[in-house]
This record gives structure tokens, sequence and C-alpha cells, in this order.
């Protein structure tokens, strides 16, 4: 049976796509933050099949790290990897917050996380392919700030998440092309504009679109054709598309893995 890691798994779009590839026999490999609910989201996802359940706080580098490495040690055949996981908005008027770290935890959750857990686990992938990452991105992209990576000067929780979400589109079309004829593929996608879940509600904004809408796009990424086939591409929903233009931009690729190496100490 082929294997998937969803991060955030626990609510939302996270938990809908586990379910789902869990009915199609995938072994689920589910990563929540908190204990309690990831021990019972695994419950319930093992009347639906095979499912584990790992517990990781993606505001913490190491403990990013640790997760990746307990997952390589417990599963040496991972077939997909979908960096769900994030931080939205942010509650109207939210002041500037940290990770464990002192990044700014959009930046932290919605990049260096995915970043970091995917570099633990490429040898995994590679071992399996053909195998496939599915970044969850987002079609509110905003150019970067390489004087102010961490959004520091007049800090503006929509502005932090747009430029994490165009970070982390021009680091899957980079990484797409260090994997090419690895067998890995990489994409990212949109799933759907503003889902109804809790991130969603908390920014403050009406919902336009089902948990279900959202879902479509990374489950065909995850399991059919155009997921494996092609790389290096974004999709709005199951249709592909054009993210910003300076995620195409390979000088800019260069200074944001400066600096990515730089705050991941690497």
């Amino acid at each position: 049976m082929p294997t998937v890691l969803i991060t955030g798994a626990t609510s939302g779009l996270g938990r809908y796509v586990a379910f789902e590839l869990a009915r199609s026999g995938f072994v689920v490999l589910a990563h929540g933050r908190d204990p309690g609910r990831t021990e019972r989201l695994v419950a319930e996802l093992r009347t639906e099949g095979e499912a584990h359940g790992f517990v990781a706080d993606l505001a913490s580098l190491a403990q990013v790290r640790e997760l990746g490495s307990r997952v390589a040690a417990a599963h040496p055949r991972l077939d997909v990897l979908i960096n769900n996981a994030g931080v939205g908005f942010g509650a109207p008027g939210t002041d500037r917050e940290e990770s464990v770290d002192g990044h700014e935890l959009r930046l932290a959750v919605n990049y260096l996380a995915p970043v970091a857990l995917t570099r633990v686990l490429l040898p995994v992938l590679r071992a399996s392919a053909p195998s496939r990452i599915v970044n969850v991105g987002s079609a509110g992209q905003q150019p970067l700030d390489f004087d102010d990576f961490g959004t520091a000067r007049k800090y503006d929780g929509v502005t932090a998440y747009c430029r994490s979400k165009l970070a982390l589109a021009a680091h899957t079309f980079a990484l797409a092309e260090e994997l090419a004829g690895t067998g890995v593929s990489v994409n990212v996608l949109h799933p759907a504009t503003f889902i109804d879940t809790a991130m969603v509600r908390e920014a403050g904004v009406e919902p336009l679109s089902t948990i279900s809408d959202g879902a479509a796009g990374v489950l065909a990424l995850a399991t059919t054709e155009s997921g494996q086939a092609g790389t290096g591409q974004y999709f709005d929903g199951t249709s592909p598309a054009r993210a910003h233009a300076e995620a195409y931009d390979r000088d800019m690729w260069k200074r944001l893995e400066t600096a990515t190496d730089r705050l991941l100490g690497t």
C-alpha cells in the first residue's frame, strides 16, 4: 500500500484529505501539534484503513527535523509528502508573533517548516521513487523583501502570510529543477479561495469555498498522473495556473536559498 505523510491533519483540509486517502488504500501518517487530537484522529482513521500519528510543533525547527527523522525510521517507504500545515493571517490587529526559534511565525510554519521537513525526508522520497511532494500554497502571494525577510517593519499578518506563500512557491520551482530525473515530483497549489476553515474564520473572512472544494486539487496531485508526470508546476485547484511572476525568478531563488539556509542554520 502507498504511504502518505500529511502535516496539519487534525483539522480542516488536512483532515479531509487524510480520510479520503485512507479510504483509497493509503497508509496515512497523520501529523498534528496536539497529542490528544492526533490520537483521536488516528483512531478514527483506523476505521477506514491503516494510520499512524506523529506529533510535532512546526514552529520549532528541532521538532520539525525530529518529525522527519521519526517518519523516516518508522516508514522507509514514503510515496507522498503533503506539506499542508499552515498559519493564516491571524485575527485582525494581531501583533507580530515569533516561532520557538525567533522567526516570524508565518514564515516559520508556512515556509521554513516544509523546507526543513522535506530536506530530512528527501532520501526516503528518492528511495521510494516514483514519489511526490505536494505543497499547499495560496494565490495570496507578495514579493519578498530580503532587507526585512521576517516582516519586522510595519508588521501586517496578511503581508507576512503572502510573503511566506511566495517563498513556498519559489522553493517548489527551484526544488523541482534540483530533483529533475530522480522520479520525485514537487508541485504547489492554491487549493481554493477562503476555504471554510478555522484559519479563515479567525481572520474574520467570510468563507467562499468548502473543504471539499479545496481537497480536490490536493488529492489530484497526490494520486493522479498529473501529480507525477508534471513537476515544478503551480495549480489553482485542479487547473494549471501561474504563480506570482517573482516566484519564477532564478536570481531570486539564489537569494532565497541563502536567506533560508541562514535561518535554518545550514
